[in-house]
């Protein structure tokens, strides 16, 4: 017999809150940060600056994502939190071994140093979360 997904738990109840609030805050300081470099010194360091605004866009993304209810919701969060993951150590690290790449930081850049190494612990945080409250599968 074929199985369906059954509603996940919310995701931004109890803990879930929490991580909600906190995507909420990267979201504002990303969307934020780019928004004034890209408006006043784009031509300075163009890559990191759009880094920036793509770091927004997917903090945005997970925010509402991880806000809302249902399977197909849970597969958004699961892939902003995995392409936020990625985006954090690729960025990371190619920020650690091409400086001159990087004249000017990004959200991702060496970590998140910059936010105090948030933005590579936050996805972590996030996907141990989705884990814990992943959609079964129940028979039909």
């Amino acid at each position: 017999m074929p199985e369906r997904a059954s509603e996940r738990p919310a995701t931004a109840s109890g803990p879930g809150r929490v991580l909600v609030a906190v995507y909420a805050i990267f979201a504002v300081a990303a969307t934020s940060r780019a928004a004034v470099q890209i408006a006043t010194r784009f031509d300075e360091a163009p890559v990191p600056y759009v880094l920036s605004a793509f770091a927004a866009v997917v903090y945005l993304l997970a925010t509402f994502a991880l806000a809302r209810s249902g399977v197909t919701w849970w597969r958004v969060a699961l892939a902003a939190c995995s392409v936020e993951l990625a985006g954090v150590l690729v960025v990371g690290t190619l920020s650690v071994f091409d400086r001159a790449a990087f004249p000017d930081a990004a959200v991702w850049s060496n970590y998140g140093m910059g936010y105090l190494f948030i933005p590579l612990v936050l996805p972590v945080i996030g996907l141990l979360w989705l884990r814990r409250t992943a959609p079964t599968r129940t028979p039909r």
